[in-house]
């Protein structure tokens, strides 16, 4: 009985011991981000240890809070006191950051993206590419860096990054975003590559466009692989949040970009599980490159604004001009 009893403590030490090794921990980026915090709540709730990127050391002195409207302090404060959730110091344009954050974790939630910069210090390109504000740094260096990061670890086996459609240089909202983002839609499109291209295995996840929350959610979920193209359509961040952490779970959705969209009501799934168990690993063959394609755009989309900013400029001076004409005629009349 003794011996029983013994056997059975050991077994079971030994049991948790294994499962204590083989907890999974995550790598997040974009902490703060709408994206970011949706993620690591989940991950937190899902009991995950989850280690977060942060620019700046926690602030003691404000209130914690994750309401709309709380300060980038505030959201911080808040997740450094979920279970499970330690900050690591650092920015992702560093390697030397994304080495600490990356150390032991299993996989990494590449999550950040470029602050959105004052429209004419982009359009005039004031902001050199080398600077870490400047979208090269922010969708393409750093994840270069997540990427090399993870090699060195030796445990990490997934790197999911959030991008979007970048494959149409020429549509009109891409050449938009670019002119106005320091080519953010180029440069995403270039740091997908660098995944596609790495030994590290990617879940590359394009979503619709997202920042509305009152938007149908019964049966709505729609999700293509193989970089697949579906009708552009409004995306919770929470849901995708859910989509970045539960694709970790398919072994099969490994070096595969995802598409996800909302589809008419009653015509999508409830959830993205079904729709994951289907996915398969991308076998198409994607552009090596598109930045000069991207640039080459932007340009041509800022002469036209310029063309056509001088125009409607020239026509108000003529509108000012004849409108002065007539004033001074009426006045002359009147004397």
């Amino acid at each position: 009985m003794v011996n029983s009893v013994a056997f059975f403590i050991l077994a079971t030490a030994i049991c948790s011991s294994l499962f204590e090794c083989h907890a999974m921990k995550v790598a997040v980026t974009g902490t703060t981000g709408r994206l970011g915090r949706e993620a690591i709540q989940i991950l937190s709730s899902d009991g995950v240890q989850t280690r977060c990127l942060l620019r700046h050391p926690i602030d003691s002195s404000v209130s914690p809070s994750i309401e709309k409207g709380a300060t980038s302090s505030q959201i911080a404060s808040y997740l450094s006191n979920l279970p499970g959730v330690s900050m690591v110091e650092g920015d992702a344009t560093d390697l030397a950051s994304c080495k600490d954050l990356v150390k032991g974790c299993d996989a990494v939630l590449s999550l950040h993206g470029p602050v959105r910069p004052p429209p004419l210090q982009s359009l005039f390109r004031l902001l050199p590419e080398t600077d870490p504000k400047h979208s090269k740094s922010v969708n393409y260096v750093a994840v270069q860096n997540l990427i090399d990061a993870a090699k060195e670890c030796k445990t990490c086996k997934r790197i999911v990054r959030v991008t979007g459609k970048g494959e149409e240089p020429k549509q009109f909202f891409t050449v938009l975003i670019n002119m106005l983002g320091h080519m953010a839609k180029g440069w995403n499109y270039e740091g997908e590559q660098l995944l596609r291209t790495s030994d590290v295995d990617y879940t590359i996840i394009r979503p619709g466009v997202m920042g509305k929350d009152d938007i149908p959610s019964e049966k709505v979920l729609a999700l293509v692989d193989n970089g697949q193209d579906l009708p552009v359509t409004p995306v919770t961040h929470s849901i995708i949040a859910g989509l970045c952490v539960e694709c970790l779970d398919y072994p099969n959705a490994a070096r595969s970009t995802l598409t996800a969209m909302n589809v008419e009501a009653g015509t999508g799934e409830d959830s993205y599980a079904p729709l994951l168990a289907k996915v398969k690993s991308d076998t198409k063959k994607f552009p090596t490159s598109l930045i000069d394609e991207h640039k080459k755009a932007a340009r041509n989309g800022a002469a036209i604004l310029a063309t056509v900013m001088a125009a409607l400029l020239s026509g108000a001076v003529a509108i000012l001009k004849s409108v002065g004409g007539i004033l001074m005629g009426l006045t002359i009349q009147k004397s």
